[in-house]
């Protein structure tokens, strides 16, 4: 027997076959407003809604976005025992993100020990705690802190050739709820809505603002009341852009219908209502 026999009976190349087939496992350094923190994927491991808010979380302290966000927040406490301004905004990002659309969903969230901290929260506010909040920010001054911070995500975009898209959305209510009256509603006749304007960068679809009003209040109306500060204030410093949106309902063309301009356009249509 000649020693070359004797190696691959003492080290059986199975062994190493098997060591070589084993994946290594990766693991992500991410920085949270906790500190350092290491991310492993396990495949065997249940999936959850809010897995990745880790690396979402790693955006936002990156960008200084939420920092900025809650210190020109309006809302202020004077007690000792009230929840931290963070706490409160901090919940409503976790249920927004959650894929709740009401208050009482944010129970659902309160057992959650993981994120709240790496959003540097000392933990998830009650929903009773996040509706006396917002109910105590005024109107105006609370919508002026959002389209601030809204339009500070998108800014850089509009420096290119961009067209804007002007949407109405009915949504039918039942029962008693503010704003509640009866307007265009094609699906539900004589049925008290809502109605939602939305303003978007056309093609990709980004928001750029939206409005909630009574049914009553469609888009012509909206048109001649928003679009033209609007228009003006997205327009500034921006490349060239055009405004188009499609009236349903009217007759007659809205009155911001032509934008004198050498580069920039802003064309309506309008639809009769069968």
């Amino acid at each position: 027997m000649n020693k070359e026999t004797d190696v691959v009976r003492v080290h059986p190349e199975g062994e190493v076959q098997i060591a070589a087939n084993q994946p290594a496992e990766t693991v992500a350094s991410l920085d949270t407003f906790a500190g350092k923190i290491h991310v492993k994927w396990s495949p065997e491991a249940t999936v959850s809604s809010l897995g990745l808010m880790p690396f979402f979380i790693e955006f936002l302290k990156t960008s200084g976005l939420f920092d900025k966000w809650v210190e020109d927040c309006r809302l202020r406490y004077t007690s000792g025992n009230a929840p931290k301004v963070r706490d409160v905004l901090g919940t409503l990002v976790l249920s927004v993100l959650a894929g709740h659309w009401r208050y009482a969903h944010i129970s659902a969230i309160r057992a959650d020990g993981v994120n709240p901290g790496l959003l540097g929260m000392t933990g998830v506010a009650s929903e009773d705690s996040v509706r006396r909040g917002m109910k105590a920010m005024e109107a105006a001054a609370s919508g002026e802190w959002m389209k601030k911070h809204l339009k500070a995500s998108y800014a850089p975009l509009l420096q290119e050739p961009w067209i804007l898209d002007v949407d109405t959305t009915v949504k039918p209510l039942y029962g008693h709820q503010q704003d509640a009256k009866v307007g265009y509603n094609p699906t539900k006749l004589g049925r008290p809505s809502h109605a939602y304007h939305s303003y978007f960068v056309a093609n990709i679809r980004m928001v750029l603002d939206m409005e909630v009003q009574a049914g009553n209040r469609r888009l012509p109306y909206m048109l001649s009341r928003n679009c033209g500060p609007l228009w003006t204030d997205w327009r500034s410093g921006t490349g060239p852009s055009s405004c188009a949106g499609t009236v349903i309902g009217e007759r007659r063309k809205p009155c911001w219908g032509q934008r004198s301009a050498t580069s920039d356009t802003c064309s309506s249509s309008s639809r009769a209502r069968k």
